[in-house]
Order: structure tokens, then C-alpha cells, then sequence
């Protein structure tokens, strides 16, 4: 084919697009709808993930000591711990430092109160295992170990983010099952109302020798198009979008997620590739039930 015939192809169409732009609108509305809710799905999936390797996947666990237990007395418990079969090893963690972790979430004034004889956190120390499978069994003999006044669970608290990161991920399956499969059906629809207003042009175009291929091509791209420019939308409101419901949610529970910077470019390339390929594939659909039977009805290929 010459580039002077893609050209037209391509123009065309663009400007069935424009004819019926009503049903472009409504497929394309659909279709970000899609890629958004689908998006926003397997991002929540990757945060919820990337919080159970935070959490759980390290290995560590804050053991924290009775109240009056000096720093020296800790790191010497410290000492007692790492001899402890299946702990690697054991990291003294103060209470001054342990409070600085809640600095961002404390008034100034509130935080610099606690700084010090104020501080009602405990000396801690974090023990690394070297293999969760014993973890029971390991905490039995830490907890045994003079000067220690509990240790911090962390297996239901990761346990219940996989079971959230499972829900998450089959939600987001079906999501995109039944959304894709919604805007495969308007954007059929919308590529099917196109062929059939230029019912009488592909005729001539059949007539004079047009391979159905040659009949194809504007429809494809007008489908590819519609999933471009939803791809395109889609990508603004994911950056607009992004850090706000990541920080509402933050301050609901707890977690650090991802940045924006991190996921933007890979998300809006996945938005632009999965707008096209719907689109596409949705315009294949019409155009091929179109050309097998009611193109021959119609016009008596």
C-alpha cells in the first residue's frame, strides 16, 4: 500500500470520529472509566504489596523492653537475643529514637515534651529471623529472656494485607473482565453505526476491487483512536488524581505508598497501550461481523 492511500485511511478514520461524535463521547467516557477503575485497582494492589514487604517480608520484629531498662542494659539484652537460634541478628533501637518516628504525625511542642525524661516509650530492640516458618517457637525463647516486656506481632497484620492484596487483585481481574468487555460492546457499536452510514460508499469501494483489509484499516484506527485519546485523559486524572486519594488513604491506615514518580510512567503507558488494544480490538469485532454477514445482506457481496 502507498503512503498516499494510508494517509487517506487514516483520515478517514479520524473523521468518523468527528461524524459520530456522540458515540466516540460515550465510548470513550466508557473506556476511561475502564482504564481508571482497573488502574486504580492494580495500584492499590502494588501499595497493599509493597506495604506487606515493608511489614512482613523483612524479617523484623520490635521486641520491647520493661520500661526501666537502661540503654546499657539493653544493648547487653541485645546480646543475650542474637544468641537465640534462628535470630540473625539485633539492632537497639531507643526510646528517643523510637519517638522520632512519630514526630511527622506530633504537634512540635507535644514532641519536643516527650524528647527525653518525657518519653513514655520503652527501649526496644529490632530482631531480624532468619526464617519466619519458626517464628512461635523464637519468640517463645525472646519473651523468655529477662528485661523483655513484649514483642510486636506482625504476622496478622500482614496476613490481613494479603488477604486485602488477594481481594484486590481478584477484584481487579473482574473489573477489568466485565469493563473491557462493556467497552469493547460501545465501542462495536459506535464503529458499527460508521460502517453502516458509509454502507453505500464500501459497496463501491467492494465493486471496483477493495480488499476487505483496505475496508478495515479506517475502522481500526478509528477504534485505535477513540483508544488513544482515552488512554491519553486517563493518564491526566491518574497524575491529578494519584497522591490525593494515596494521602486520604494514608491517613485512614497507616502505610507509606509509593510516589507518583515511581508508577506515573509505567501507569500512563499501560493507560495509552490498553486504550489502543480495546480499541482495536473492538473495531475488529464490528468490522468482522459486519463484512461476513450483514455487509452481505446489505449489499449482496
Amino acid at each position: 500500500m502507498k503512503i498516499s492511500g494510508f494517509g487517506y485511511l487514516v483520515k478517514e478514520g479520524i473523521r468518523s470520529i468527528w461524524t459520530n461524535r456522540m458515540m466516540s463521547l460515550a465510548s470513550i467516557g466508557v473506556l476511561i472509566s475502564c482504564l481508571l477503575l482497573t488502574g486504580a485497582a492494580e495500584l492499590l494492589s502494588v501499595n497493599v504489596s509493597s506495604a506487606i514487604e515493608s511489614i512482613g517480608g523483612t524479617n523484623v520484629t520490635r521486641v520491647f523492653l520493661e520500661q526501666q531498662i537502661t540503654d546499657l542494659e539493653a544493648v547487653h539484652i541485645g546480646d543475650e537475643l542474637a544468641r537465640i537460634p534462628n535470630v540473625e541478628k539485633t539492632v537497639f533501637v531507643s526510646k528517643d529514637e523510637a519517638i522520632r518516628d512519630y514526630q511527622d504525625t506530633l504537634r512540635e511542642d507535644i514532641f519536643q515534651q516527650l524528647i527525653g525524661e518525657g518519653n513514655p516509650l520503652p527501649n526496644a530492640i529490632d530482631v531480624t529471623m532468619t526464617d519466619l516458618a519458626y517464628y512461635d517457637d523464637t519468640i517463645a525463647q525472646v519473651l523468655s529472656v529477662d528485661g523483655v516486656e513484649s514483642a510486636r506481632d506482625t504476622r496478622e497484620i500482614a496476613m490481613k494485607l494479603t488477604n486485602l492484596n488477594d481481594l484486590v487483585s481478584t477484584l481487579t481481574l473482574w473489573i477489568m473482565v466485565a469493563l473491557v468487555l462493556v467497552s469493547v460492546f460501545i465501542i462495536s457499536n459506535t464503529i458499527r453505526m460508521t460502517m453502516y452510514s458509509r454502507r453505500f460508499e464500501i459497496s463501491i469501494m467492494k465493486s471496483v476491487g477493495a480488499t476487505d483489509t483496505f475496508v478495515r484499516i479506517p475502522f481500526i484506527i478509528e477504534g485505535m483512536v477513540i483508544g488513544l485519546v482515552s488512554g491519553l485523559v486517563s493518564s491526566g486524572l491518574l497524575f491529578l488524581l494519584y497522591d490525593v486519594v494515596m494521602k486520604t488513604m494514608q491517613n485512614i491506615v497507616s502505610f507509606k505508598f509509593i510516589p507518583y514518580s515511581q508508577v506515573g510512567l509505567w501507569a500512563s503507558l499501560a493507560f495509552i497501550v490498553a486504550g489502543m488494544l480495546i480499541g482495536a480490538l473492538g473495531s475488529v469485532v464490528s468490522i468482522g461481523r459486519y463484512l461476513k454477514k450483514e455487509g452481505n445482506e446489505l449489499l449482496g457481496w
